[in-house]
């Protein structure tokens, strides 16, 4: 490979997946959502939005039948936390039947501090700032969260019942996040109470 000596700089981490996997203008892309002044993403948002692009790259590399939704549901077993190893040995396996390299598709994942030092410092973009509900992005976080766990269960639960290992009829898991306050008493279900912006403190405290 030569080298210019007139344009030394080495590549960062997102140009080098960008080109490797053919992801022609997804740059654009990265920094249109990140300083959208409306709703833009968070940093964390599209290093999950571009990863799931390069596991989609190499799915559609091996030819493989991709359904809807599958390409998210596959991320989500190889990253999140909540997945158990059994479950990411098996998503892994998957893959390798297909010919992916897994080692180096898991390596050319991005983080947000990728992202971020790409947006910044090589395409020079910065989001404007602005003040934000704060009370808001933790509903979403709870919520982001409570998707995953409905999902993990919702697996386990599927994988358990189709090896014969439980006897389950067609089910939905809920699940339901409580507060108590110690101080008045009260217990307020987790979404609700960062809705009503209090517990019942301040009231039993006037009626004294």
């Amino acid at each position: 490979m030569s080298t210019n000596q007139g344009n030394s700089r080495r590549k960062s981490k997102i140009e080098r997946v960008i080109e490797n996997y053919g992801l022609d203008g997804f740059g654009d892309t990265l920094a249109r959502r990140w300083t959208d002044p409306k709703d833009g993403d968070s940093l964390r948002d599209l290093a999950d939005l571009m990863n799931q692009e390069v596991l989609n790259a190499v799915l559609r590399d091996a030819d493989a039948d991709v359904l809807n939704g599958e390409v998210e549901n596959m991320y989500g077993l190889l990253t999140d936390d909540d997945t158990t190893e059994g479950m990411r040995v098996q998503a892994k396996n998957t893959l390798q039947s297909k010919g992916i390299d897994v080692d180096q598709l898991l390596t050319d994942f991005v983080s947000h501090q990728a992202v971020y030092t790409y947006l910044t410092d090589i395409r020079g973009v910065s989001k404007e700032s602005k003040s934000t509900n704060r009370v808001d992005s933790v509903v979403q976080s709870i919520q982001k969260l409570r998707g995953r766990l409905v999902a993990v269960i919702e697996r386990s639960l599927d994988s358990l019942r189709n090896t014969n290992k439980l006897q389950l009829g067609d089910f939905d898991v809920l699940v339901d996040t409580q507060v108590y306050c110690r101080d008045c008493g009260t217990q307020y279900e987790v979404i609700q109470l960062l809705k009503q912006g209090r517990c019942d403190c301040d009231t039993k405290t006037n009626s004294e």
